[in-house]
Order: structure tokens, then C-alpha cells, then sequence
């Protein structure tokens, strides 16, 4: 992985071939030429071929030798022209800065990792012809890191990670191979300052950037081949996961990052596609396998139809157990097809259509115990590294709604998990108008949609919920004794059953699949359930969400120069569409004792013989429609236009600057509640009459123009060839749409950064340090003091920090590669609808650590058999809450695992995550409250999971 900085280039032999001559004071080059270089031997092929790019060509002789070029006609840009050269020779092209390139022996056709985020022309593309597995094969081979010039973060193709004056990192097919992530948040722990909580399962998972509050996804993209998956950024990860047909990720953080991307402000991640291949056909399978019962097969194949098009199909179908131990299975698949036209004169047009339908496990939080040193751990018959509350007993409930929703009874199901459809549409154009002038386009429409069936147990009740079996027998004390079931009525929970079941000599438990009856006078098996005597509540999180998304992005890039100055400006436009429907309608609260696979319990009144004359509960549910935000439907129409401009003065002085302006028209329609709650059906069991929160089948609707700046500044020079300084300021936003609180303003974020970058035959850093300014940071959470409503903060954060990168190489065989971040972000300003609350000034942010280290040493195998590598990751302490009630321990996690070429065609793979079994915690109970506490020695939260691996075989055809 490469981040953040670049490589010096190996000496070349002094019998070289020089060509074109092209001295570094000369004009910038036009981006597409016209060539007509025959086939013949690499000697005087590369000769010619520079002679007509104007640029200069370096080769040892001893490389060359032997070797033969093939023809390239035609108009192309120099890096295709160079790729179409060396095809089918067994040269490799070291690097290419836009005025001189180096060629190495190497494996056929093998070009440099580029990275282009946000440029216009199409150099995100993965090389035509080149899969995972090939990149992954020549990184292999030819990781020192010397070789690699890698141009990013920037909408000119010249300039260089050691040149540029943003903080970038490239995540190759390699990486993400020896990472082998569990989900596609899991990716995003390869980007230095990121924090990611990856314990929700494969989706739905949560991540934070430089001090920002963890917890959400605010100010970070998530794209596919430089496109939002999302306009608004959060949710991305629903609708996208790493698959065979990715060739590598890029992120770039600040900089240009919230002006080339809507809602990426922070940072943006993008994830690379193949492009179809028009030299010849291709294809891999992968399988894939894990300790806890996951099965997987990817498949790609691409190949050239005619002269100029090609095409490439690829995806997976899987069958997954998730991480966690579960009575169910959840299948899916994904599949994405590109068909490519390329016109001689270098421009392209491309079709793409992606659609999947799939099926995911979704983790709630649980509760842990506190010993009184503070050391947190399992519940008896709850391992927290491996178990999960939900199971057989959530299968199903039809749950009891507000009629005008037009379903009176709502499904919900914890079989189904998190059902994800989606059908995505998407075309690239790029036209070369002179070579010196290019115009690009692209744009995508997203139809999607989720159907979300969660269970979060202590949501709402809270740490109150947990206590005995016993006591929630014991009308005195029972924590449902508050309760009010009746419409209009202040008659509470065991009142209300008394009158309704006169002859109730005692309550007791009824399990609601297997039928058994718990007498409250049978302490002993009470207190023997589970062997803990343990019950909660746990919320049943019914939430359908029906997205329709359009997205486009187009410009013209224009390069220029002249004597001692070269110049990249582009200049473009974005319009997005975005209209959501929301239901979050009939949650209702069940009851549930602690373990995994845990059963529902209705509570039932019984005589004095002991049998049951009615229940309270309906199926375990105890009440209805008092968590949630309910319905809205929103509609965001998004106006931008942006500029960008690199400038490169003499050899040593790179400036850079650019701004993007939004309009933003917002739209949101907010289903109204009625006075009086609407009653459940009739012949509903249980003692709660009325479905809570009502839907009265109206909405009430708000609109609001909002309007804001992106905007960027740069510069870098190149002290010597090994150092170079950078400093960057960045201002950009997050749009925040609608939803029941109403319309939201965007909230800015401000970022400096400055650093330096080393680089030296063997070893490669850059330190940065950085500021992150948050204003008016704007969060919903539920207010527990009320379940169903949705409570608003807004709040300042500051944060100053380091990241520290290094890559060592003492020898061939041997690399080490350390990243790291130390930040100290702060609370303030911070209120609760409207309200300050001055007490949580200079608090930590909730779910944001101060320190985040990865260290991943890699032994090279001999004979180009493959690598063993090894990774050791460190998550410093954080707190759960903003009112720092509760500190989550430090943990550390070591990984090891092994890529081995078999043969030419078949690589192996094998990944152990969490070797010594560790404990983590990557949050607390937000829903809990602003300020949460350990009560009678438990606190809900999230557990990373045990030790686990993951085995992968990969196939050539």
C-alpha cells in the first residue's frame, strides 16, 4: 500500500536508449498524439515511438534486448500509446511523469499503478487487460517501492504523490488481498486516520475521519470508479461490496477531495473497476471460504466483440452465516457488466449496468459485565466474541401499525436480515477536441432500496431494562411497571392486568416457541435461565427505505504551457437528484432473556393453580410504535459547479487550487402523528390497546434553498530529490437533506494540513500533521427519556493530529510498512435541541480514539511463489458517550496470513484475523443518551469478533 508518498526511480544503465529529447523546462505535452510506429524490434521502436510522443525514453540496453514492440496507430494518449507498445513484450514501464519514461524487464505489458481521482480522462480505469490477480502478481514481484510513481489525487495526469500537496493513499489488488476484509467498511481500515467500527456485520457499518465524531459517516464518499454510490455518502456500503471485479481502492483526504466529490469534505474512497480488455479474453473464478460457515464464488470475464469494442461481466453469489453464530443463512449476489467503445482518436464511450439482490446478517449491541477493577466480560451464556441476541426466537411477529400506513399488521422477520435490491445504470464519455483540449462526462442512476429487519436490544429501556427474571415478575419493582398500555389512561402496566385478569394469583414467562410456562414463585429456574437469570428489552427495528438517485459529472480539461510553466485546468458541473421514501413505522419493544439465540418470553397472568388465564404481552411484544423516526419522504436536487487548476512552476514549485459552488433545493414531506393513537386490532393479545405513534396519513411539508463553498488551496515544492514539503487548507460541507426533523442547513468542515515526504532507495515516509475545524456538527439521538422521539444535537469539534507513514526495505525480501495517527479532538458548543449544555465543553468526542497504529511486516517468498505477512493493529481507548460516562479499553489485534502462486494461474490465499482471540469494543448504547453509565455492573455495546479465518483460491482461465 502507498500512501502519501513517492519513490525514487532506479538508476538506469548508461547504455540507455534517450530519445525525444525533452528537457524538464519544456512545454507540458498534449495529452493524445498521433502515432504510426510498425512493429519491430524495442531498440529503435522505442526510439521512434518518443521521437513522435516529444518525450523521453530511458531503457537499459540488456532490457531491450531481444525483445519486439507491436504497432500503434492511430490517436492515443502517450501512457496508452506506451501500453499498446510494450503489450506483448516482457518490458514494464517503470514510470511516466509526462515528459520522460523509464522501462524495466518485467512481466508482459505491466504498466504503473496510477491514480486519478476526480480527473476527467479516463486513468482511473484499471489498465485495459489487467485483473486483480495480474496487478496483485507484478506487486508481488516488484514491491520495492523505488518503481512506483503514482500520479492522484488531482485532475492533471503529471503530477506525483511526491509532488502533491494532498494526503492520498492507493490500495493495490495486493492490499486488499492481504487484507482479505469481512466487510466493505473492513477496506477502509487500509486508509491511514480512518476509524472504522466493523462490528454491525457486512453492512450498515460505521467509520470517522481525523477526529471527526464516530458513529456516522458524515463528511466521507464512498465511490465507484469516481462516482458517489450515494450523493448523500452515508448508507454507500448497503449498495457496494468488494468484489473480483475490483482493481484496487484510492482515497484522498481534504484537499481536493470535498471539491472534485459531493459530501466528501473528510475524505473520499474510491473503488477502482477493471475495464474491459481489447486485446484479448480473459477470465478468473475465485472461491472463497471461512471458519464460520461463509461460501463465496466471484467470476469475470472480458473480451474484445470488434475493432474499438469490448466488454467485461463480473460479480459474486454468496451464502453467508456472518461472523456471529446464527440460526440463519442469507444469500446474495451482485453482478456488473461494461460494454466500451474506444475511437481512434483516443476518446471512449462506455455502458455500464450493475444489480444485485442480496440478503445480510445485521449484529445488534449486547450487554457486557463490569468487575469492579473495570474489566469488561461476557455475559454467562453471551460470548461476546462470538455470539449474537437474535436468532430463531425473532423469526417472526407481525406487529400491530397505524392503518393509514396501509399495512395494520407489519412483518417483521430477523430470517430476512437486511434485504438489499438495487439496479444501477451508468455511461462514460470522453471526446479529445484538440490534443491539448478534452471533454468528459459521466453520470449514474441509482434505483435501490433496503428493507432492514434489526434487533437492538437495551434501546430505549436502556440498562434499566436488564435486570432478573425475578424482578420482572415482581409488580413492585418490575421495570415494565411504568408503563401506561391504555389510550388515554394513566392505569400502569400491572394495574391494567389485574383489572383485565381478575383471578391472576402470580405472573409468569412463556416462551414463545418452545410453550414452557415460568411461575414467578419458581426462583430457582428463573434464576437458573441461562445461568444468569437475565432478561431485557430489545427493540424490533422495522425500517424500509426506497432510494432513487441520479448523479452526473461533466467538464473539459485543458492543458497549457510554455517555457519554464505547465498548466492543468478543469472546469465542470454536477447535477444530482436524490428522492427517498422513509418507514420506520410499527417498532415495537419485545421481551428477551441473554444469551445467543436468545428467546422471547410473554409475560402471562396465571391462576393459583398455576395455569395461564391470559397474557399481557402479544408474542412477546409489550408495546408498540415508541422508537423510531417514523415516515418521511425527501426530495434533494443538487446544482454544482467546480474548477481545478495545477500549476507547475520551473522543476520544484507545484501550486494547486480549486472551488466547487452547490445550490441545493431540499424538499422534505413528514408524516404528521395524530392526536389519539390508533387501536390494535381487534382480538390482539396483550394489554396495550393502541399502536403507539400514530401515522395519521397526512404530511406536512418543508422546503429550503440552501447554498454553500468548497474550496481548496495547495502548494508543494520538491526541496531535494528525497524531500519535499507540502501544505494544504480546505473548506467543504455536508448537505443533510430531510428527514422528520425537518430541512438541514450543510455543515462545514475546515482542514489544514502540512507535512513532509522522504524518499530513498529502501525506505519511504511522510509525516502530516493537521487540523480539523467541525462547526455545528448536526445529529439525531434517541432522547431516552422519551424512546420515540428523535432528539437533535449540534455541536463544534476540534482536533489537531499527526499520521506517520513509513515503508522500510532492508532487503529483497523483507518489508515492514507503519501507519499511524495520533489526534486530540475536543467538544464544544455543544446543544441539545437548541439547549447548551456547557458541562460536556472539552470532552472527546463519543466513539473517536486518539490513537490508531498498524504495523504489517511481509516476507517475499522466493522463486515468486507468493509472500507470508503478518499485521498488528492498535485502537487506543475511547469513550461510548459524549458526557465521557463510560472509557472503552485500548485493544490490540493481530493478524497473519499467506498469498501463494501455486502456479502461474492458481494463487491461494489465507487470512487469520484476531490470532490471540483479543477483546474489543468499538461502541457503547448511543441509544442510551448523551451520557451513559455502567448500572448494577452491565453496559451495553459492541464486541469485535474472535479469532477467525478466511481461505480463498483464485483462478486464471
Amino acid at each position: 500500500m502507498r500512501t502519501g508518498h513517492i519513490f525514487s526511480l532506479p538508476l538506469v544503465s548508461v547504455a540507455a536508449i534517450a530519445a525525444g529529447i525533452a528537457t524538464p523546462a519544456v512545454a507540458a505535452q498534449p495529452a493524445v498524439r498521433t502515432f504510426n510506429v510498425p512493429r519491430q524490434p524495442a531498440a529503435t521502436g522505442l526510439v521512434r515511438f518518443a521521437q513522435q510522443a516529444g518525450i523521453q525514453i530511458l531503457a537499459p540496453s540488456d532490457v531491450t534486448r531481444g525483445q519486439t514492440v507491436e504497432a500503434v496507430k492511430g490517436q492515443l494518449s502517450i501512457q496508452e500509446g506506451l501500453r499498446r507498445l510494450i503489450a506483448t513484450s516482457r518490458l514494464r514501464l517503470v514510470s511516466f511523469d509526462g515528459r520522460t519514461a523509464v522501462i524495466a524487464a518485467g512481466a508482459q505489458g505491466a504498466v504503473p499503478r496510477t491514480v486519478s481521482y476526480g480527473a476527467p480522462q479516463d486513468t482511473t480505469a484499471a489498465p485495459t487487460g489487467t485483473d486483480p490477480t495480474q496487478v496483485a502478481d507484478t506487486a508481488a514481484a516488484d514491491d520495492n517501492p523505488q518503481n512506483d510513481i503514482i500520479v492522484t489525487g488531482n485532475t492533471s495526469d503529471k503530477r506525483t504523490l511526491f509532488n502533491s500537496s494532498s494526503n492520498v493513499t492507493l490500495v493495490n489488488a495486493a492490499d486488499l488481498l492481504r487484507k482479505a476484509p469481512r466487510s466493505t467498511a473492513d477496506t477502509l481500515e487500509l486508509v491511514p486516520g480512518v476509524f472504522v467500527e466493523g462490528t454491525a456485520g457486512p453492512i450498515s457499518n460505521n467509520y470517522s475521519v481525523r477526529g471527526l465524531r464516530g458513529g456516522g459517516q458524515s463528511f466521507i464518499t464512498l465511490e465507484e470508479d469516481g462516482m458517489p454510490i450515494l450523493y448523500g455518502g452515508g448508507g454507500a456500503d448497503f449498495y457496494f461490496q468488494n468484489d473480483i471485479t475490483i482493481a484496487r481502492m484510492e482515497a484522498v483526504q481534504g484537499g481536493t477531495s470535498g471539491v472534485l466529490a459531493p459530501n466528501g469534505a473528510g475524505a473520499t474512497i474510491n473503488f477502482i473497476s477493471m475495464k474491459p480488455d481489447h486485446d484479448k479474453a480473459t477470465a478468473m473464478v475465485r472461491y472463497t471460504g471461512t471458519t464460520y460457515g461463509d461460501l463465496r464464488a466471484d467470476g469475470y470475464f472480458s473480451a474484445p466483440i470488434a475493432d474499438g469494442w469490448a466488454f467485461n461481466v463480473g460479480g459474486y453469489v454468496t451464502s453467508q452465516r456472518g461472523v456471529r453464530r446464527t440460526p440463519f443463512t442469507f444469500n446474495a449476489y451482485d453482478v456488473k457488466a461494461m460494454l466500451e467503445k474506444q475511437f481512434a482518436g483516443g476518446g471512449f464511450v462506455r455502458f455500464t449496468v450493475k444489480h444485485g439482490d442480496k440478503h445480510f446478517p445485521y449484529y445488534a449491541d449486547m450487554p457486557f459485565r463490569v468487575a469492579t477493577d473495570g474489566t469488561i466480560s461476557s455475559v454467562p451464556s453471551l460470548d461476546l466474541k462470538r455470539d449474537d441476541v437474535g436468532g430463531r426466537g425473532f423469526t417472526q411477529f407481525l406487529v400491530p401499525n397505524a392503518p393509514a400506513t396501509g399495512q395494520s399488521l407489519r412483518r417483521f422477520s430477523s430470517a430476512d436480515g437486511v434485504h438489499v435490491k438495487s439496479t444501477t445504470y451508468r455511461m462514460d464519455v470522453e471526446v479529445p477536441v484538440t490534443p491539448s483540449l478534452r471533454l468528459f462526462g459521466r453520470a449514474r442512476y441509482l434505483d435501490g432500496s433496503y428493507d432492514f429487519n434489526g434487533i437492538f436490544p437495551g434501546s430505549g429501556s436502556g440498562t434499566a431494562g436488564l435486570t432478573s427474571a425475578v424482578n420482572y415478575l415482581n409488580p413492585a419493582v418490575s421495570p415494565l411497571a411504568g408503563l401506561t398500555p391504555l389510550n388515554g389512561s394513566t392505569l400502569t402496566y400491572f394495574q391494567v392486568a389485574a383489572a383485565r385478569f381478575p383471578n391472576t394469583a402470580q405472573y409468569g414467562l412463556r416462551n414463545i416457541r418452545t410453550g414452557q410456562v415460568i411461575a414467578a414463585s419458581d426462583t430457582a429456574t428463573l434464576n437458573a435461565l441461562n445461568g444468569n437469570g437475565l432478561l431485557q428489552q430489545t427493540v424490533l427495528n422495522h425500517q424500509t427505505l426506497a432510494t432513487k438517485d441520479f448523479g452526473s459529472d461533466f467538464g473539459v480539461k485543458w492543458d497549457a504551457g510554455g517555457s519554464n510553466i505547465d498548466n492543468s485546468l478543469t472546469v465542470g458541473g454536477m447535477v444530482y437528484n436524490v428522492r427517498r421514501r422513509n418507514n420506520q413505522s410499527a417498532v415495537a419493544t419485545v421481551l428477551n432473556d441473554v444469551r445467543n439465540d436468545s428467546n422471547v418470553y410473554d409475560m402471562v397472568a396465571l391462576n393459583a393453580g398455576g395455569g395461564v388465564i391470559g397474557s399481557l404481552t402479544n408474542n412477546g411484544m409489550v408495546n408498540y410504535g415508541n422508537w423510531g423516526q417514523g415516515l418521511f419522504n425527501d426530495e434533494v436536487t443538487s446544482l454544482s459547479a467546480y474548477f481545478n487548476d495545477e500549476l507547475t512552476i520551473g522543476d520544484k514549485l507545484h501550486i494547486d487550487f480549486g472551488a466547487r459552488y452547490e445550490h441545493q433545493h431540499v424538499r422534505v414531506d413528514i408524516g404528521n402523528t395524530a392526536g389519539t393513537n390508533a387501536l390494535v386490532p381487534a382480538g390482539t393479545p396483550g394489554i396495550y390497546d393502541n399502536v403507539g405513534s400514530t401515522f395519521n396519513g397526512t404530511y406536512t411539508r418543508q422546503t429550503a434553498n440552501y447554498s454553500d463553498w468548497a474550496y481548496t488551496a495547495g502548494i508543494n515544492y520538491e526541496l531535494t530529490d528525497h524531500v519535499a514539503l507540502y501544505v494544504r487548507g480546505a473548506h467543504g460541507f455536508q448537505t443533510n437533506g430531510g428527514d422528520t426533523g425537518g430541512t438541514h442547513a450543510p455543515t462545514g468542515l475546515t482542514l489544514y494540513e502540512g507535512g513532509v515526504r522522504f524518499n530513498a532507495r529502501g525506505f519511504n515516509a511522510s509525516v502530516i500533521g493537521f487540523r480539523t475545524e467541525f462547526r455545528d456538527q448536526n445529529y439525531q439521538f434517541i432522547n431516552p427519556a422519551n424512546p420515540a422521539q428523535a432528539s437533535n444535537a449540534l455541536a463544534d469539534n476540534f482536533t489537531n493530529g499527526v499520521q506517520v507513514n513509513a515503508t522500510l526495505r532492508p532487503v529483497q525480501f523483507f518489508s515492514v510498512d507503519v501507519q499511524g495517527v495520533y489526534q486530540d479532538p475536543k467538544l464544544s458548543n455543544l446543544r441539545f435541541n437548541g439547549v447548551a449544555q456547557p458541562q460536556y465543553n472539552g470532552n472527546t468526542p463519543e466513539r473517536t480514539p486518539k490513537k490508531l497504529l498498524t504495523v504489517t511486516p511481509s516476507f517475499i517468498l522466493p522463486g515468486g511463489l507468493g509472500e507470508i505477512y503478518g499485521r498488528w493493529k492498535y485502537i487506543g481507548k475511547i469513550f461510548a458517550d459524549s458526557g465521557n460516562g463510560i472509557a472503552l479499553p485500548d485493544y490490540s489485534v493481530f493478524s497473519v496470513g499467506a498469498s501463494i502462486d501455486a502456479t502461474p494461474r492458481l494463487n491461494l490465499s489465507v487470512s487469520v484475523d484476531n490470532l490471540t482471540d483479543t477483546k474489543g469494543f468499538t461502541e457503547g448504547n448511543p441509544r442510551q443518551g448523551q451520557t451513559q453509565t455502567i448500572v448494577n455492573g452491565y453496559f451495553y455495546g459492541r464486541a469485535i469478533v474472535g479469532r477467525n479465518a478466511l481461505f480463498s483460491a483464485t483462478l486464471k482461465l
